[in-house]
């Protein structure tokens, strides 16, 4: 029994009644009658047409679904991904042996005839009669652009498909008037370039440029005879003459094409005999699609632009104008990503964290006074297959630009905010503090920003060793990340004032929620993500001017044309002076502090390590004038696992500390970053120094650097509540953020 045509077929009687019945409404059409939207024929019947005349006067053609290729800064190729393999090609770039291919096999009269064949209806009809099945169609190359056009609208939902591919003598009529404008409007070389740009070739290619390129790896304008026709042989079933995969069968249809093209004299008789004795050689290119293939580990980034792209309201209004965008592709993307500073950010990444640890590391750089986002590295690379530890999750980001669910608690790396809120109301820095190793405060005598009151509890806190105890003012206290210290300073600022300077920074929470207004927020209690502590500490490099990190450069459409991009906003977020200051503190923090495993001796730097409490996250944070760089490595899967007593790495840590392991995964991010650049120092300011008396400063503390950093941050150990109560289920343990998510004012783990 003969094959059907892709698409299904009908009975016989039905196919004879379907083509006697477009006949006639060809006939009518050709004619220029505009048939009425019920008659005597019946046309307003289910399944036919419903009203010719309501058929839109335009054919609207879409764009063509293209490959977009994804760049780096220098213009070198990050990734190229697609919907679509397709590379549109104008004809004059498509092999005559080619043209005359396709012709031969679908259309052997195509430039005999206008856009309906009559001749060809009747003669298809009469073969489908006697062959007692459908053996032969009789749409002509216009009308299978036409319904192509369709298809391609439809892009991969499966009702639209199942529409523009409906066997129906409606379908039909409206294929046939838009023909007869297609054929008006563009002409017949203009149509067979445009049918051989939008064709589907089987395995995933799209147009013949893309086709010639899977399986012979050449271009379309190289095609040989045999290959030519090969590939035309292909269109009318791909997965029946799949040459890679029944070569026998493809073979049988390669010489059907050539016999025809022999029988219409497009070539000669002794040329296809040629051909057709020629064996079938491919030269298969498999394709490369998505930010699985980008290089250097910047498949996480890649992601990135691809959910800008999908979130941001420059690139269309709604959800869907934004994702035809991304579909139809043909874009090329230039992003901020330098290739140096991503090598170096994948490499630190994985130089301490194996990809098969318990626990991940993520790396993420911007630039400050651009907000370019540099480079985004990870531990596990970027992948579906579990198997082989890859994953999609993306460290560095917010749940909506694909991280995880609320990001990371942030320890005391956020102890520099609450410094800076100080500083800009007119503390300074030689302000000192003197408490026990542990102290209470009480939550009533800190005001959220409504002004009331941040709770009605007592709040219990500790530095991380017994000897930290004494007088600090504030450049020692960030240098040895004095816990007591900072929740006395939060409550002299601020906790209002404190929340707002970390907002002026763009600190965020990785759920996109609101800040919590608790007073643990000092001890990093709340949740963010490594790219938003690195744009912060971009600000303190820029001397107080906070810009929102971006990840693309430029992008052009597949005509050239420039379309709009997201810009970086800038605002002052403090003053000069308070910035300088902070840098000169923090340079003291990698020069005897707790960041001595990451500081860098060729350039002034400056960071902040931080653990929170359990050491379930570990974080170093630090920039020099021209780079800031986050590092945060913790458990990346499941409940959350405190990091104690565990292997990275292949290395045993008796407990991880920002300093030293997050740090020095900075310092190799940084060192390969910056290697051979420009090294600019910070402003230099003086900073006062205030009365300190600290048992801490000799002894367990030296002894204990490189292991205990004095990070274990949070409250000591306290219960994670709503403010104004205690535990309210002191027998029932529950799951971390089962109430009220992640950090709301205990300084619990994140996820």
């Amino acid at each position: 029994m003969p094959k059907k045509r892709s698409g299904g077929g009908l009975t016989t009687t039905q196919q004879a009644a379907k083509f006697l019945g477009v006949a006639a409404l060809s006939g009518a059409v050709l004619a220029g009658i505009a048939l009425p939207a019920a008659g005597a024929l019946g046309l307003a019947a289910k399944g036919t047409v419903e009203g010719f005349d309501e058929i839109p006067s335009n054919l609207k053609t879409p764009p063509l679904s293209q490959r977009t290729t994804i760049q780096d800064r220098d213009g070198g190729t990050i990734a190229t991904v697609y919907s679509r393999d397709r590379t549109v090609v104008p004809l004059k770039e498509i092999s005559p042996y080619m043209q005359s291919a396709i012709i031969a096999i679908e259309d052997s009269r195509f430039y005999e005839h206008g856009a309906v064949d009559l001749k060809g209806i009747l003669r298809a009809m009469n073969r489908n009669v006697q062959a007692g099945g459908t053996a032969q169609g009789a749409s002509t190359l216009t009308q299978q652009y036409v319904k192509n056009v369709f298809v391609e609208e439809a892009g991969d939902d499966p009702e639209k498909v199942a529409e523009a591919t409906q066997q129906t003598l409606g379908r039909k009529v409206r294929e046939l008037k838009y023909a007869i404008q297609v054929e008006e409007e563009l002409g017949k070389k203009k149509i067979l370039e445009n049918y051989l740009n939008i064709t589907f070739f089987g395995q995933q290619a799209y147009g013949i440029e893309a086709a010639s390129q899977r399986y012979f790896s050449k271009h379309a304008k190289d095609l040989k005879l045999e290959e030519a026709a090969l590939l035309a042989g292909i269109v009318q079933s791909p997965s029946r003459y799949d040459p890679v995969n029944d070569t026998e069968e493809a073979t049988k249809r390669r010489n059907t094409v050539l016999a025809r093209m022999a029988a219409v004299d497009s070539i000669s008789q002794a040329e296809a005999d040629k051909a057709m004795e020629t064996p079938i050689k491919l030269k298969v290119s498999r394709p490369k699609n998505g930010c699985i293939t980008a290089v250097s580990g910047s498949g996480f980034f890649c992601d990135y632009v691809r959910k800008t792209i999908l979130t941001d309201p420059v690139f269309g209004k709604t959800e869907e104008d934004r994702a035809k965008l991304w579909n139809l592709g043909g874009l090329t993307i230039r992003t901020t990503l330098d290739p140096r500073a991503q090598q170096a950010a994948n490499e630190a990444a994985t130089a301490k964290v194996n990809k098969d640890d318990k626990f991940a590391a993520s790396v993420v750089q911007v630039q400050p006074g651009s907000g370019k986002i540099l480079s985004m590295g990870q531990s596990r690379p970027y992948g579906l297959d579990q198997k082989q530890n890859e994953t999609v999750l993306n460290l560095s980001v917010s749940n909506k630009m694909g991280g995880s669910t609320y990001g990371f608690q942030v320890g005391s790396t956020f102890k520099p905010f609450t410094a800076a809120a100080a500083l800009e109301k007119g503390i300074g820095p030689e302000t000192s503090f003197s408490s026990d190793w542990k102290m209470t405060l009480e939550e009533r005598d800190f005001r959220n920003c409504s002004g009331a009151p941040a709770g009605h509890a007592p709040w219990k806190l500790q530095n991380e060793l017994e000897s930290e105890k004494g007088s600090w003012d504030m450049t020692s206290a960030l240098g040895k990340s004095i816990n007591t210290y900072f929740a006395m300073l939060e409550q002299k600022a601020g906790l209002c004032e404190t929340v707002e300077m970390a907002k002026k920074l763009g600190y965020e929470r990785g759920d996109g929620k609101k800040i919590g207004e608790y007073p643990s927020i000092t001890l990093g209690g709340e949740v963010s993500t490594p790219l938003s502590m690195a744009g912060a500490y971009a600000a303190f490099a820029n001397r107080g001017t906070y810009c929102t990190p971006v990840a693309i450069a430029s992008i052009k459409d597949p005509q050239g044309k420039k379309l709009r991009v997201p810009k970086t906003s800038c605002s002052r977020a403090m003053s000069e002076k308070t910035a300088d200051t902070i840098n000169q503190m923090l340079k003291g923090v990698v020069e005897d502090g707790t960041g001595t495993q990451a500081g860098l001796s060729d350039r002034d730097n400056a960071g902040k390590t931080g653990t929170t409490n359990d050491r379930k996250d570990a974080w170093f944070v630090g920039y020099t004038p021209n780079l800031s760089t986050a590092v945060w490595v913790g458990d990346d899967i499941g409940e959350k696992s405190s990091m104690f007593g565990v292997t990275i790495g292949g290395q045993y840590y008796d407990k991880v500390c920002g300093g030293c392991l997050p740090g020095p995964i900075w310092r190799i991010a940084m060192t390969g970053a910056l290697d051979a650049s420009e090294t600019p120092g910070f402003n230099t300011v003086s900073v006062p120094r205030g009365k300190e008396k600290g048992d801490g400063e000799k002894g367990d503390r030296d002894r204990g650097r490189g292991n205990e950093d004095g990070d274990g941050d949070g409250d000591g150990g306290r219960e994670d509540r709503k403010p104004g109560g205690g535990n309210r289920f002191p027998d029932i343990q529950l799951p971390d953020g089962m109430i009220g998510g992640p950090g709301r004012g205990g300084g619990r783990e994140g996820p």
